[in-house]
């Protein structure tokens, strides 16, 4: 910057402070002026915020919008010509609706609803779509014209103003330190800019009927949009009823339950932890205990009676001294009576003894408890058989021998 640029900016600065801090008066424009000034600010407000509002309105989603710019600067930067278009909300509810009509199938109503329903959102998106080429053809590209270069040059004349303004403020007040000449060129060039700037803010409300040629092309789009928008529902609403009345007048097809096949629930289960069934062994009794020989073990066994208190052998026994009863492990022996008030699942176990005659429940002579014997030992005597009774005799064998029911 010259020497003379720098004395100029310093007098415009001196002004400017003068002005704001102390209260100087500048240079008073005339009142036409400012308000030709005042209807230009207003109208650069409109233009601003009405093309705002109108992408806006084209384009609804600011998430989608944001990433639609970023796609165009991306492709502005690769030279790509096609630019991707914005995502119509009415073509993402069409494409939803064909895919759920194809998943239902040419047997539902309903899928055949959504086909076709679905189809006509597409048609809808496309018109939609051309409502925002013609949009920004005829209204929001002139009116980014007028903000981008008239409404631009007027703010460039508006603050040359000012600047010379404050100049020629500036030396007339220091008249006669300042040479004449110097205040002429300063009258001068304020004159001037301030004839430039209120010619074009003029010329800018004078051809106002450009804005009001450019909003007519707004709505024109809008009704050409509406117009085939209702040609394409109306339509959809006459394929819908004449889909509803073809379904009324077929008849109704009647639903038959398929004969129910057998279920077999298979063998019973115990309560004891859900285990099935399963055949147990049983304790065989023998024409005497003392005898160290094993029971003999019988094929066919069945679980005895549960309201019976009973108990499972846990591990084999071999019996040592006379009148212990020997058995295996697994076998299962059936206890119906108590000794006395002592005896318990915990207590030692009292057996029959091979001493005691087999006497039937309730006979002269049967003074002890008695106790059931199972099996189908051939070795029993002649007068005993399996289910016979036997008389409880006093031998003993450890209860951790046992598993109790």
């Amino acid at each position: 910057m010259s020497v003379a640029g720098l004395k100029k900016q310093f007098y415009k600065a001196s002004q400017l402070v003068s002005e704001k801090v102390g209260g100087a008066e500048g240079t008073k424009l005339d009142e036409d002026f400012k308000e030709m000034e005042k209807k230009v600010d207003v109208t650069s407000k409109a233009v601003t915020e009405v093309l705002a509002r109108t992408i806006e309105y084209l384009q609804p989603n600011p998430a989608s919008r944001a990433k639609l710019t970023m796609l165009n600067t991306v492709s502005k930067i690769r030279g790509q010509v096609k630019n991707p278009g914005y995502p119509q909300s009415e073509g993402l509810l069409g494409e939803c609706m064909i895919r759920h009509g194809k998943e239902l199938g040419g047997e539902s109503n309903f899928g055949d609803a959504l086909l076709d329903a679905g189809e006509s959102m597409k048609r809808l998106a496309e018109v939609k779509d051309s409502l925002d080429i013609e949009v920004k053809q005829n209204f929001i590209d002139p009116l980014q014209n007028l903000c981008d270069k008239d409404l631009k040059e007027i703010q460039h004349h508006l603050k040359k103003l000012e600047g010379r303004r404050l100049d020629f403020d500036y030396k007339k007040k220091r008249q006669g330190r300042i040479p004449d000449e110097e205040l002429r060129q300063a009258l001068e060039k304020f004159e001037e800019s301030k004839e430039v700037a209120e010619t074009s803010m003029h010329n800018l409300l004078e051809t106002d009927i450009e804005q009001v040629s450019q909003l007519s092309a707004l709505v024109d789009a809008q009704l050409d949009y509406h117009r085939q928008a209702v040609q394409i529902l109306d339509e959809l609403a006459d394929k819908l009823k004449r889909r509803m009345r073809e379904a009324s007048s077929r008849p109704k097809r009647e639903y038959k339950p398929k004969p129910r096949e057998p279920f077999d629930l298979g063998e019973p289960e115990q309560s004891n932890g859900g285990f099935p069934c399963a055949t147990a062994p049983k304790i065989t009794a023998s024409s005497s205990f003392r005898s160290s020989e094993k029971p003999i073990r019988t094929p066919s066994r069945s679980m005895p009676p549960l309201d019976q208190p009973s108990c499972k052998a846990l591990y084999d026994f071999e019996p040592e001294n006379a009148g212990e009863l020997g058995f295996h492990e697994g076998d299962v022996i059936t206890l119906t009576n108590q000794i006395d008030e002592n005896w318990g699942p915990r207590d030692w176990i009292t057996f029959p003894s091979s001493d005691d005659l087999a006497k039937a429940p309730g006979t002269p002579g049967s003074e002890a408890p008695s106790l059931p014997l199972h099996g189908g030992s051939t070795d029993l005597p002649a007068d005993m058989s399996s289910g016979t009774w036997a008389t409880i005799g006093r031998s003993k064998c450890n209860p951790d021998f046992f598993f109790f029911f």
